[in-house]
C-alpha cells in the first residue's frame, strides 16, 4: 500500500492511499480520516460511498465530515466509485463506466474484467483497512450520496450484522425502475432483471429491511427527483415499519452543499448507533 498524502485535520489525519486491488485488477485509491482518538486506541469506522462522476476526493474535500468525525471519535473511509486506468473499460457517457461503478459485480463484457465494486467494498477494502489502520472491525456504519446512497443501503441490507446503522443522502432509491439503474444494470449485469433485485434498495427494504436504524435525507428541490424515486423507498420503509427516519429537506438540491448541511446529523446518528 502506498501513502499518497497525509494532512493534519481537526487533530487527526486525513490520508490518501493507493493499493493494487485483486478484485478490480487495477490500482485503487481511497481516502481515510483517522480522528485524534485513533492515536490511543482503535476506533469505529464509517463508510462514505460517493456518487456518479466522483472519485475518493469529492466527499473528502466537500462533505465537511472530518470535524464531526473528530468530535465523535469516528474514522471515515472514502473509497473510489469505480476501477480506473488505461486498461479499464469506459464509456463516453458520464453515468456508465469509470466513475459509475454502481457498487455491483459486473458479469457482462467488457465490464466484468474490472468492475467488481461490490466485492471490493464488501470484502477486499475492509481487509486492507483492518490490516493497516487502528480500526474496530466489529463497529462499522455506512452512508453515501446518490449512487453511493444506493450502494450504502444495498450493502447494509445484504450484509446483515456488518453495519450498526445506515444512512443516505438523496439515494438512487429504486434503480430497477429508473433510468439511473436500468441502463447500468443492463450493461453490467445483463438483461435478466431478476439479477438486479439484490441491488435495489426499495426491493430489499420490502423483502428484508435492515436490522438497525436508518436515516434518509432527500432535498426537496433536487433536480434529479424523478430519477432517484425517493417516494418508493419511503413507501417501502413505511410498509415494513422499518425503524428509521425519512426527511424531505425543503429547498435543498443534489449538490455537496446539501450533503455538507446535514453531515453533522448523519455522523451523530451513526456515532449513537456505534456507542460513541
Amino acid at each position: 500500500m502506498q501513502t499518497v498524502s497525509e494532512n493534519r485535520a481537526f487533530g487527526g489525519v486525513q490520508g490518501v492511499y493507493r493499493h493494487a486491488a485483486q478484485t478490480t485488477g487495477c490500482e485503487m485509491t481511497f481516502g481515510l480520516y483517522l480522528p485524534p482518538q485513533a492515536k490511543r486506541q482503535p476506533v469505529p469506522l464509517l463508510w462514505y460511498l460517493s456518487g456518479l462522476t466522483c472519485t475518493h476526493e469529492n466527499a473528502m474535500t466537500k462533505a465537511h465530515a472530518q470535524e464531526h468525525a473528530a468530535r465523535h471519535g469516528l474514522a471515515v473511509v472514502f473509497p473510489d466509485t469505480s476501477p480506473r486506468g488505461d486498461g479499464v473499460a469506459d464509456d463516453p457517457a458520464y453515468d456508465l463506466g469509470q466513475g459509475a461503478g454502481f457498487y455491483v459485480n459486473a458479469t457482462q463484457a467488457p465490464w466484468a474484467a474490472h468492475f467488481q465494486m461490490w466485492e471490493y467494498i464488501a470484502t477486499e477494502l475492509p481487509r486492507v483497512l483492518m490490516a493497516n489502520f487502528p480500526l474496530k472491525e466489529d463497529r462499522q456504519a455506512i452512508t453515501g450520496h446518490s449512487m453511493g446512497g444506493h450502494g450504502a443501503l444495498t450493502l447494509a441490507m445484504r450484509l446483515p450484522g456488518r453495519f450498526a446503522s445506515v444512512s443516505a443522502f438523496a439515494p438512487i432509491a429504486n434503480p430497477s425502475a429508473s433510468d439511473w439503474g436500468r441502463k447500468q444494470f443492463a450493461a453490467y449485469l445483463g438483461a435478466d432483471e431478476s439479477a438486479w433485485a439484490g441491488h435495489d434498495a426499495t426491493l430489499l427494504m420490502r423483502e428484508a429491511g435492515f436490522a438497525g436504524p436508518v436515516l434518509i435525507d432527500q432535498g426537496g428541490a433536487d433536480q434529479f427527483l424523478d430519477l432517484l424515486r425517493p417516494e418508493a423507498l419511503a413507501e417501502a420503509m413505511a410498509a415494513r415499519r422499518q425503524p428509521g427516519v425519512f426527511r424531505m429537506q425543503a429547498g435543498y438540491d443534489h449538490s455537496y452543499f446539501f450533503v455538507a448541511s446535514f453531515m453533522a446529523d448523519h455522523i451523530a446518528f451513526h456515532a449513537q448507533a456505534l456507542g460513541q
